[in-house]
């Protein structure tokens, strides 16, 4: 268990280095990758992997962080259910990740490991099931005995609210298996005592994406409250993120840090996995600041919990504390850091980050960057609209996911749908166009890459001259505008040499009428969280046949990405 509070970060980074992958996985170490190693290849991979990690420890445990997390545990805990071959994988993985434990510890970190509920090969599939039971007394074995062979490890971090992506075909698989909240306390109530044997800390993540009656559970306070009821434990936090959706600008903090007594961290992402990866400059210390400032005094905040190189989909791959290229995630960690454990400013915080010379014009950049992505990367008539479907709340990011940015027919009329004023984002998006240019300039007085600036600008054009096609009416010559600028972008940055966003243009008229649009906006969308009756009906019920109904029959309405992207849209119908 804790007696200090908990500055963590994300410690995956060494794992990627080289990864010849086009599109990665960030949410996980890419394990068949070192699986498919020969012997010597996995002994300069490691050794690699453990100079990457001293440095990486060396740097962040200077500016103040105090614990790492690495990914994850079943592929490092032993048990009699497993395959032979599984099990001298595991055993490899172990005499490996030995040194990695070493290496955090002689750093004066914590560790963490992360783990989903539950993780599966065929045979433990097979011997284990999906019995609720079964599942707590199998993974009550496995913490005991890993815990009893790793005394270094200070805890595990739990999320049962997501599983693996389906780009994800080793012989380790992750299920959603909790679907309620009644569960997850019979869960929680199951394995807690073995953490207390051996006094470690269970850090159980409250991030789900929607699944079953237990999707809510990042921000409706009644579903925390019953899946945590009864429940005081000296080995369990809870791990929120900020908000009530993934990691977005434009939304208020979770109010879910305010319903529980129980001790909590906060999640927050420097590596901003929907802004560029940290490819252009997307700072982060006002919003972060602001949270901060609201937190300060909350009595069950026991820490924070920072993600500088997990989450996304992307090709995007500057590895913090690794890459010297990774100085704009490598700011927002350090100002996180400051914001949260020694009460700084993001002003104050900047200033002394390493690096940080003509302070004016530093601050005056990171400020910029801040305003563009908000102003450009986002539609702020949109993104400040609060809505849910189901039991999702609406991302505030429209028209860019992950590395993809979206022009379509269907886009357009969304926009035209929320957006009341047109115009004005389209004058918006040419001020922000206009802040870009001078960051360009106060880059060179601060020796920070101009390059990065230049391809921020150049992509952020592209969304500036989709804003047109969205709010204007639609000309030949705007469609020729978008196609050229496509055109010209591939050609500045092409595959190989540089990785760039997918632009997706599409302008193919789309049959769902304004009027089908406002049904769907009246009766399935809302603007609160708290459920009418005509979403227990309609949106929870009847909407999920008719989903099932519409994949079977006209498949191809779905669009590929949301079918095949992550866990795929199907989730969130279950």
């Amino acid at each position: 268990m804790l007696s200090d509070k908990l500055f963590l970060i994300d410690g995956i980074g060494p794992f990627f280095r080289d990864y010849k992958r086009v599109r990665i996985n960030w949410s996980k170490i890419p394990w068949r990758r070192i699986q498919k190693l020969d012997p010597g290849s996995r002994q300069a991979f490691f050794d690699q992997v453990h100079k990457d990690l001293e440095k990486f420890c060396a740097e962040t445990s200077a500016i103040g962080y105090n614990a790492v997390s690495l990914d994850d545990l079943p592929h490092l805990a032993h048990h009699g259910f497993y395959e032979d071959s599984v099990t001298a994988e595991i055993e490899a993985n172990r005499q490996d990740f030995a040194r990695c434990f070493d290496i955090i510890s002689k750093a004066g970190m914590k560790i963490f490991l992360t783990m989903d509920v539950m993780v599966y090969t065929p045979a433990l599939l097979e011997k284990v099931g999906t019995k609720e039971s079964r599942i707590i007394q199998f993974l009550t074995e496995l913490y005991d005995r890993f815990f009893t062979d790793f005394p270094a490890v200070s805890g595990v971090i739990i999320r049962i609210g997501e599983s693996d992506g389906q780009d994800v075909k080793e012989q380790f698989r992750s299920n959603l298996i909790l679907k309620s909240p009644k569960m997850v306390n019979r869960f929680l109530r199951g394995i807690l005592p073995v953490f207390e044997a051996h006094n470690r800390t269970c850090i159980f993540r409250t991030w789900t994406v929607g699944a079953h009656r237990v999707g809510d559970l990042i921000w409706n306070d009644a579903t925390l409250t019953n899946a945590t009821c009864g429940i005081e434990s000296p080995a369990l936090i809870l791990s929120m993120k900020y908000g009530e959706s993934d990691f977005f600008r434009y939304l208020e903090l979770n109010p879910n840090f305010f319903a529980t007594n129980i001790p909590t961290i906060i999640e927050l992402q420097t590596r901003r996995e929907y802004e560029g990866c940290g490819e252009y400059p997307s700072f982060i210390g006002k919003d972060y600041g602001q949270l901060a400032l609201e937190l300060k005094d909350a009595p069950n905040l026991v820490g924070i919990n920072v993600w500088c190189q997990t989450g996304g989909w992307t090709p995007f791959r500057r590895l913090a504390y690794i890459d010297q290229e990774a100085i704009w995630t490598e700011i927002n960690t350090f100002v996180t850091l400051r914001m949260f454990k020694f009460d700084d400013t993001w002003e104050e915080a900047l200033v002394q980050f390493p690096k940080c010379t003509d302070t004016t014009s530093w601050i005056e950049l990171l400020r910029l960057s801040e305003e563009a992505v908000k102003d450009l990367l986002y539609v702020p008539d949109f993104a400040r609209q609060k809505m849910y479907f189901r039991r999702v709340r609406i991302p505030t990011l429209l028209g860019v996911y992950w590395h993809n940015i979206f022009i379509a027919h269907s886009l357009r009329r969304m926009m035209r749908h929320f957006v009341e004023d047109g115009e004005a984002c389209i004058r918006h998006s040419h001020a922000a166009l206009g802040k870009i240019r001078h960051m360009r300039s106060l880059a060179l007085k601060c020796g920070l890459p101009q390059d990065d600036i230049e391809f921020m600008e150049d992509t952020f054009s592209i969304l500036a001259l989709s804003r047109e096609y969205f709010f204007r009416p639609f000309t030949p010559e705007i469609e020729k505008k978008l196609k050229t600028a496509k055109k010209a972008y591939k050609r500045k940055y092409p595959r190989g040499t540089r990785f760039r966003y997918a632009l997706k243009i599409d302008l193919t008229p789309f049959t769902f009428n304004a009027r089908h649009l406002s049904w769907f906006t009246r009766f399935i969308l809302r603007s609160e969280p708290q459920y009418r009756f005509i979403d227990q009906i309609l949106g929870l019920r009847l909407l999920s046949y008719f989903y099932l109904l519409l994949k079977k029959t006209r498949p191809k309405m779905i669009p590929k990405f949301a079918r095949k992207s992550a866990m795929g849209i199907d989730t969130i119908f279950k």
